[in-house]
C-alpha cells in the first residue's frame, strides 16, 4: 500500500476516536452544567424560604414581646425580673425570693408572684393571635457554678445539675396545680417543659467574670414554630 494511503488511514481512525470522545466531553460538561444550575436553584429556594421564616419568626416575636411587655411593664419592677425581646425570655433575677440555698422548694415570695404571673402569660400564649405558632414553653432553671463544701468544679456541675432540675420540676407542678389554669392544662401538658441547665449559661459581668448572684434564676422561655421550621431548612441544607 503506498504510504500517503497507510497516512490516509492513520488520520480516519485518529478522526473516529476522537469524535466520540469530544462528544464525551461535551455530555460531561451538559451535566456538570445541570447540576450547578439545580444546585443554584436549591440555594436560591432555600434562601428564599429561610427569608419568609426568618420574616415570620421576626414579626411574631416583635408583637409578642410588645404583648408581654404591655402586661407586666408594672410588675418587672416588683418581681426583680426583665423580658428579653431577643428571645422572648422571662427572666426572673433574684435568687432569695426563689429559693432556699440548696432547696427546691419555692418560697411563698415566688409562689405568690408565680400564682399571679402564669395565668396572665397563659392567657396571652393561648390567645387566637399565637397559640398555634407556639411549639414549646421552657420553664428553665440556672444556677452558679459554686456549691458550699469542699467540692471540684465537675462535681459541683453535678450537683448543680440536680438542683436545677428538681427546682424547674418543683416550678413545673405548682404552676400546672394553679386553679386559673386548670381549663388550660391540657394545652400546657403538651407544650411545657422543666429543664434544669445547672451553670452551663452563666451570666458574666463585662469583665467576663461570672455574676454569681445574677447566674441564680429562673426563666420562661417561649419557642416558636418558625424557630423549627429554620432549624428544619438549615439542617436539610447543609
Amino acid at each position: 500500500m503506498p504510504l500517503h494511503d497507510t497516512d490516509a488511514l492513520n488520520s480516519e481512525a485518529h478522526e473516529a476516536h476522537w469524535i466520540p470522545l469530544s462528544d464525551l466531553m461535551t455530555g460531561l460538561m451538559v451535566i456538570f452544567l445541570l447540576i450547578a444550575v439545580i444546585y443554584m436553584m436549591k440555594v436560591e429556594a432555600d434562601a428564599e424560604r429561610i427569608r419568609t421564616v426568618a420574616i415570620a419568626y421576626s414579626d411574631i416575636r416583635d408583637a409578642l414581646f410588645d404583648d408581654l411587655h404591655a402586661e407586666f411593664k408594672d410588675d418587672l419592677g416588683p418581681w426583680k425580673a426583665e423580658i428579653m425581646k431577643s428571645d422572648l425570655t422571662i427572666r426572673f433575677n433574684e435568687p432569695d425570693i426563689l429559693f432556699a440555698t440548696g432547696s427546691s422548694d419555692l418560697k411563698p415570695e415566688f409562689k405568690a408572684i408565680l400564682a399571679d404571673f402564669f395565668p396572665r402569660y397563659v392567657r396571652i400564649l393561648r390567645s387566637p393571635k399565637y397559640r398555634d405558632s407556639i411549639s414549646e414553653i421552657r420553664i428553665e432553671g440556672h444556677t452558679s457554678s459554686d456549691w458550699t463544701g469542699q467540692t471540684s468544679p465537675e462535681d459541683a456541675y453535678f450537683r448543680n445539675m440536680e438542683l436545677s432540675q428538681a427546682r424547674t420540676r418543683t416550678t413545673l407542678s405548682y404552676v400546672l396545680g394553679l386553679p386559673a389554669v386548670l381549663p388550660d392544662r391540657p394545652w400546657l401538658v403538651r407544650y411545657l417543659t422543666a429543664n434544669g441547665l445547672s451553670s452551663s449559661r452563666p451570666i458574666v459581668n463585662a469583665d467576663g467574670s461570672e455574676d454569681v448572684l445574677r447566674s441564680r434564676r429562673v426563666e420562661f422561655r417561649v419557642r416558636t414554630d418558625a424557630e423549627v421550621r429554620l432549624a428544619k431548612i438549615l439542617e436539610m441544607s447543609r
